[in-house]
């Protein structure tokens, strides 16, 4: 006998297949009356509070039904239904309420313009008619049922399937539940396969290996920092000090029993010694919720929810308040570029590739077992730029470094097997389109917001507008300098001479980005080993050679970066498992370390020259670069007065000895006339050193013609170190006073 329509929708919907649960479920006009049909599984006995009416089980089913006239049960109707346990439960039906998305705001995230995409899908807490409860809405176009699951229906996808909207965009309401419960969606492909995923917007989970999304309420967090902002939307960071310590949280320090640091302690830790040490930011490893602690958090699940490692989300709110109250910007390293295929995540999360691409020369990377975004998708540039701002306006960060951006702007990157764009050529030209428009969004939504790319080929423009072809980030990172900065290093004193030109390299393309300088953490792992032991020689040497690194860093033009442990001379390789080896600070070379980077950032923030003028050619001058035989260089960084905050032209002079032999008698050229003083020395005792130099008194410039310049001096360059030298001020002439003069003429 074959069944009516209806009789099969009850069939789907008892098996869970039915794509539209809302024309089966709820409240249904009938003729005269109405139909008011539920879904309770493991439910013994419904009623409808409204009334009194007791439902009638479909038999062979969880299906309950009651007719009768539509005066009788009002729109928003509570039901009571007694489980198999004898527990007794009272909630309004799902199935009541209307539609709860706002048609335009769906309108805008298929466009790729509801940059906000937050505040429209994930689980919300949400009233309507009166009634509170919560909105889930999730994107998912090719599945066939989406269903909320969770601890509070025993994970069941039979009792709660959304309602899907004409974009692909799957919402449900359900009233009387509160923050708090876990979640996921379980998702039917149309192939007929049984997904189960974490919520995509999902603003917490559960902490790892557990998986499960759960509903935040709003925050209450009362935040301090509105002063900061303010002035952040204002600062001329261009011309500032900007040097930034790298941390990854779970290995930076721990508990007494090795357990993970709430946020809230990490913070007072941590801005304890950043502050102590100078720096003006900290930089933290991506804490966006990843499942594997071996990722570093470069694998990430969770692109709105702080990690559950280290507590709750504000807990890391306060983390963020808690370094602005003092003084220090908190820069996310954010991961657009790939995701990791755990099947709770975003690979194929309605059953087919949605966040990435189909074919897998185009949506894989192989070096990292990963899947690559789809740029050219609206919904998916929402879901990152929306990320984005997600960040940088709710927990109030100051900046991101984007990751991996070489790895997004070519086709061919790292892969032999790859498809062209549709000009033929190996430009990821969604990708692009993406990072610019990301850009160009952050810097209007978020005044004072940094975009940093960790990018490490020649693209050209990375840190310059779009509006002149360029991707529009602030900031990228060097690394053509610090790989060939570290080469050079790791080279025998003796043989420097021969590559001489492995530090001078970096002064022809200097200027043609805004450069961040780094040694992070991918430089102290893989067995590259720590900074420390990537320097030849003996201890001695080993440690000069690390302090005239970080001088030589700390004078070359751009902002800088150093990652935890350099700062005390780290000797092991970074364990991301094991904490830094802090115990080594009690050693005098290691204290000397930390010494010379509290000496250093003070200075970069006490002397215009070293900061004011970074990404321009008049902040540098060679003095001579050519004295490879003695393995020298000496330069000047200059502060002209027409940049921001110095009133004169400034001045230093850097000279750095690469070898371990002292140079005495060196005689150097000078910029100006008259008396300069010695006012850094990495060779100095209280930093580890031999105590070689030239003293603390005002050495003298002779009329000798001498590197291209009319004046000069003639030096002490201690081994294996970097010195400062400053100008002395002339004292100005007395101003007659004309009135003075007149009256003496009288």
């Amino acid at each position: 006998m074959s069944q009516s329509p209806l009789d099969n929708d009850l069939q789907q919907i008892a098996e869970a297949r039915h794509g539209d649960p809302f024309a089966v479920l709820g409240r249904h006009p009938e003729g005269d009356g109405v139909c008011v049909r539920v879904m309770l599984p493991g439910a013994d006995t419904v009623t409808i509070a409204d009334g009194n009416h007791v439902m009638g089980r479909l038999h062979g089913t969880d299906i309950f039904e009651w007719r009768g006239p539509s005066a009788a049960v009002p729109e928003r109707y509570r039901l009571i239904w007694r489980d198999n346990e004898h527990r007794e439960h009272i909630a309004h039906d799902p199935y009541c309420f209307p539609p709860q998305l706002p048609d335009f705001d769906m309108h805008l995230f298929g466009e790729g313009r509801h940059w906000h995409a937050y505040r429209l899908l994930g689980a919300r807490v949400h009233e309507t008619d009166g009634v509170a409860g919560i909105l889930f809405s999730v994107w998912a176009p090719n599945a066939a049922r989406v269903s909320v699951v969770g601890d509070f229906n025993g994970w069941d996808g039979r009792p709660q399937p959304m309602r899907v909207h004409g974009n692909g965009i799957w919402e449900l309401f359900i009233p009387d539940l509160s923050p708090g419960v876990l979640y996921k969606l379980e998702i039917r492909s149309r192939d007929g396969a049984i997904l189960l995923k974490s919520d995509p917007y999902g603003r917490r989970f559960e902490v790892r290996p557990s998986t499960a999304s759960i509903v935040e309420p709003p925050s209450s967090f009362q935040w301090r920092d509105a002063p900061w902002l303010q002035a952040r939307g204002e600062h001329d960071w261009l011309h500032s000090p900007m040097a930034i310590y790298e941390v990854h949280p779970g290995s930076w320090q721990r508990g007494p029993e090795g357990e993970m640091l709430n946020y809230r302690d990490l913070a007072e830790r941590l801005v304890e010694h950043v502050r102590d040490l100078g720096f003006t930011h900290i930089e933290l490893m991506p804490i966006t919720e990843h499942p594997f602690d071996l990722s570093w958090g470069y694998q990430t699940t969770g692109y709105y929810a702080p990690t559950s490692r280290f507590g709750s989300p504000d807990d890391f709110r306060w983390l963020v308040d808690h370094c602005h109250a003092n003084g220090i910007g908190v820069i996310l390293d954010w991961v657009p570029a790939h995701f990791p295929k755990d099947a709770h995540g975003l690979a194929r999360f309605d059953g087919t590739a949605l966040f990435e691409h189909a074919d897998p020369r185009l949506g894989e990377h192989l070096d990292w077992s990963t899947l690559i975004f789809n740029f050219g998708r609206n919904e998916v540039k929402n879901f990152l730029i929306s990320s984005a701002l997600y960040w940088l306006e709710e927990y109030h960060i100051d900046g991101l470094r984007v990751d991996a951006v070489a790895s997004m702007l070519y086709l061919d990157y790292s892969r032999t097997d790859w498809v062209p764009n549709r000009y033929g050529g190996r430009e990821n030209l969604e990708a692009i389109d993406f990072l610019r428009e990301l850009n160009e969004i952050v810097h209007d939504q978020v005044p004072g917001a940094l975009m940093m790319a960790e990018e490490s080929t020649s693209w050209s423009q990375v840190s310059r507008p779009t509006y002149v072809g360029g991707l529009g980030f602030d900031l990228k990172w060097n690394m053509g300098w610090m790989n060939d900065t570290l080469e050079y290093f790791k080279e025998d004193p003796i043989h420097r001479q021969y590559h001489q030109d492995e530090l001078t390299f970096s002064m022809i393309y200097a200027f043609t980005e805004n450069f961040l300088l780094p040694f992070s953490h991918d430089e102290v792992t893989h067995g590259k080993r720590s900074l420390l032991y990537r320097m030849p020689g003996d201890e001695w040497q080993r440690f000069a050679n690390l302090r005239l690194l970080y001088s030589y860093m700390y004078t070359h033009p751009g902002k800088k970066l150093l990652f935890m442990g350099n700062e005390f001379g780290q000797g092991e390789e970074w364990n991301s498992t094991a904490v830094l080896d802090w115990y080594i600070v009690q050693y005098p070379f290691h204290q000397g370390i930390q010494q010379l980077v509290r000496t250093l950032n003070g200075l970069h923030r006490t002397e215009a020259p070293l900061h004011a003028v970074d990404f321009e050619p008049q902040g540098f001058e060679w003095i001579d670069c050519h004295d490879a035989h003695n393995s020298v260089l000496v330069y000047q960084r200059r502060a002209p007065a027409t940049s921001a905050g110095v009133g004169d032209d400034q001045h230093l002079v850097v000279a750095l000895n690469f070898t371990p032999v002292p140079r005495e008698g060196y005689r150097i050229g000078t910029p100006a006339a008259g008396p300069y003083r010695e006012i850094f020395n990495s060779d100095a005792p209280e930093l580890g050193g031999s105590g070689m130099g030239n003293g603390s008194e005002p050495i003298t410039t002779e009329t000798v013609n001498w590197m291209s310049h009319p004046q000069s001096l003639v030096l002490t360059l201690p081994p294996l170190a970097g010195i400062v030298l400053k100008p002395e001020p002339t004292p100005k002439p007395l101003q007659a006073d004309p009135n003075k003069a007149v009256r003496a003429g009288h």
